[in-house]
């Protein structure tokens, strides 16, 4: 797994699931375009967890720090570097799983990929925290997108083996059961989305 992705518009990911930060670099973005602190912080609480009860319980404010790229509420030009402090960290929460990984999880895979090195807490560098930085790239790259009238969409199709049609079918509240029953049994489901 690789940490940048893309050529004209590169981001880098960076930080652990229970480190000090996470967080991105983005470089291509070009100079001018409005961006402020604020301008993250509807996606990224969109993203947040514990907003619903099939996501973790972990509490972190997840407010975008820039910390370089940005002068007087615009983009220079110069590569963003964008943080996110965490707040919400314990070692001991996740203890046993240096020697009980977790299945569903790349908690093997890490340990494997990284002789034994790598960041265990929370799943380290393979956990859904991580995809805050991605979040706050994407909120650049929509606005990027917007002033080329250019919109993307994306929805789920299916969870846990069961097709959504729409958020009011009889399939929703299996969906709601079955994440609740794997939640009860400390285990989680996999889906399926759609783009547009």
């Amino acid at each position: 797994m690789s940490n940048s992705y893309g050529k004209l518009f590169t981001i880098t990911s960076f930080g652990e699931s229970h480190g000090k930060c996470i967080g991105v670099i983005v470089d291509g973005c070009p100079a001018g375009l409005p961006l402020t602190e604020t301008d993250f912080q509807a996606d990224l609480s969109r993203r947040r967890a514990g907003n619903n009860p099939a996501s973790t319980s972990r509490k972190e404010k997840d407010k975008a720090e820039i910390l370089s790229g940005d002068l007087n509420g615009f983009t220079t030009g110069a590569p963003l570097c964008l943080v996110i402090k965490n707040e919400n960290i314990s070692d001991a929460d996740y203890e046993d799983i240096r020697s009980k990984m977790r299945p569903g999880h790349a908690d093997f895979t890490a340990y494997e990929k990284f002789g034994g090195f790598n960041d265990w807490r929370g799943g380290g560098r393979f956990s859904g925290r991580i995809t805050a930085g991605f979040v706050m790239a994407g909120t650049i790259a929509k606005k990027i997108l917007d002033k080329l009238d250019i919109k993307i969409t994306a929805r789920a199709v299916e969870i846990g083996g069961i097709a959504i049609k729409d958020t009011e079918s009889p399939e929703t509240k299996k969906i709601r059961d079955a994440i609740a029953a794997a939640r009860q049994a400390g285990d989680s489901l996999g889906g399926r989305h759609a783009q547009g």
